[in-house]
């Protein structure tokens, strides 16, 4: 029985990544994304055929990149919508294999994986710190685990952290909306807010000023339109989010028995790697 885990919540992710399934994001955007995440993922250490998982595989665009530099991935998502998503946008890629199943089902041995890597899922789940827990009991001892929480502006300063409560608010209202309203909606936002905002941190830093990624919206200045109509339904259509500090997210990955934690000081905060306990 699926404990940890919000049907409705599940359900909105299936129907994001059919819409927008990452087939049309180019190769340049793909890889400025993965990178991001991976900066500090310490590939060089993986073993030789190394097994890993992708909890929370979505569209597959991780494992995309992922699968083409290890022996095998297992590919794991609850929405069966968003697991053919992942399985039409990788199937060239014959050492995927995909699972449907929730975080505390996860379909590995304890104790069998090389690596995994949780991005952008466990704060949209019940129990994050028991997602976690899951995730590193599939874990050989000495295996590396990357990590990405939303983070709760603890790096921002108090006038940032006002806007995202007023934004929050925005979120709770739009999220309980039907699917066909709450995908209107945030294409607005993304054509209003998310759009002006992200080129104009472009054309601030093309004139030379410092410092743009303290500026709302500042990290997708780079990033195409089509990535912040993804972003904002995920962002504004999700019913259930869960955010962190560092600290927190650091004592949850301790109790979940890995070590060696480090982060990332660059954006997306926060995301971090650490190793389960040998």
């Amino acid at each position: 029985m699926n404990k940890n885990i919000d049907a409705q919540t599940v359900d909105g992710f299936g129907r994001e990544w059919s819409t927008f399934d990452q087939s049309t994001l180019s190769e340049w955007e793909a890889g400025y994304l993965f990178d991001g995440y991976f900066r500090i993922f310490p590939w060089a250490k993986l073993p030789a055929g190394a097994v890993g998982f992708d909890l929370g595989c979505g569209s597959g665009r991780w494992a995309k990149r992922v699968a083409p530099r290890v022996g095998r991935l297992h590919c794991i998502d609850a929405s069966q919508e968003a697991l053919s998503v992942a399985q039409r946008n990788l199937q060239t890629l014959p050492n995927c294999v995909f699972h449907l199943a929730s975080v505390d089902q996860i379909p590995l041995a304890d104790n069998s994986a090389d690596f995994g890597y949780s991005l952008g899922v466990l704060h949209h789940i019940p129990d994050t710190a028991a997602g976690i827990t899951s995730c590193v009991a599939k874990l050989k001892p000495g295996a590396p685990f990357l990590l990405y929480l939303y983070y709760a502006f603890d790096n921002r300063p108090v006038w940032f952290r006002l806007l995202w409560k007023i934004s929050d608010l925005i979120r709770k209202f739009i999220s309980g909306l039907p699917y066909g309203l709450r995908n209107l909606m945030s294409q607005m936002i993304a054509a209003i807010i998310y759009y002006p905002l992200a080129r104009f941190s472009l054309l601030l830093e093309k004139m030379g000023l410092k410092k743009i990624e303290n500026l709302p919206l500042a990290p997708y200045r780079h990033r195409s339109f089509y990535s912040m109509r993804t972003d904002a339904l995920d962002r504004f259509g999700t019913r259930l989010e869960h955010r962190f500090t560092a600290p927190e997210i650091k004592m949850m990955m301790e109790k979940a028995g890995l070590e060696r934690i480090t982060f990332s000081l660059e954006v997306p905060y926060w995301c971090a790697v650490g190793y389960k306990v040998s």
